[in-house]
């Protein structure tokens, strides 16, 4: 058991009618589904944001969502509320098959966004993943989820900077493409010798 299978943040607000729906987000449930059935070590993360979170646009007056500021850790696209702690939003998909060995919460530090589930977004601050993963000998990661060009993105090179094998399998990924992030994720991915599946 070297490699795990890790499902990044199949949650009702990525999915259609949530808050910050991805295009054909649960479209990757019945993939992930059946991959999770076939993997020894499945581990799931979860974007748990409070109330207010400093990502989010309505804290800051003037702004609209997917602009852009500068934080303290540096450029942060400003998003519509939520993944709000507790709420439906914040829940996995009701179809996702939740039987995992680990669940993660990210983001729950209300002045830190986090798209990886390695780093908080200043690319220092662990998660603990990677000493849960180091613990386990786990060496190779697939990883799938929402969405593609942030989140999966991010967690992909995070796990390559740390050294692991990482693969990502774009038949149970769906991306938000903002202002052609996509394109470029995946462009960064090859470039990095992320096995784009």
């Amino acid at each position: 058991m070297t490699s795990a299978l890790i499902v990044i943040d199949v949650q009702n607000d990525f999915c259609p009618g949530g808050a910050l729906a991805v295009p054909d987000g649960d479209a990757v449930v019945p993939v992930i589904n059946d991959m999770i059935a076939r993997w020894q070590t499945v581990i799931l993360t979860q974007d748990w944001h409070h109330a207010g979170h400093s990502s989010f646009a309505s804290q800051h007056p003037g702004t609209s969502p997917f602009e852009t500021m500068p934080m303290p850790y540096g450029e942060q696209v400003l998003w519509p509320d939520h993944c709000i702690q507790g709420t439906r939003g914040a829940a996995f998909h009701t179809d996702l098959n939740t039987n995992a060995d680990l669940i993660l919460r990210k983001g729950f530090r209300p002045e830190i966004d986090s798209y990886s589930a390695l780093f908080e977004n200043d690319r220092t601050t662990a998660t603990g993943l990677d000493g849960y993963l180091r613990d386990r000998a786990i060496h190779s990661l697939t990883l799938v989820g929402l969405a593609t060009d942030f989140c999966v993105f991010f967690s992909a090179m995070d796990a390559k900077r740390l050294g692991y094998d990482v693969s990502v399998d774009l038949a149970g990924c769906r991306g938000i493409d903002l202002n052609g992030s996509l394109e470029a994720a995946l462009q960064t991915m090859r470039a990095a010798e992320v096995t784009l599946i």
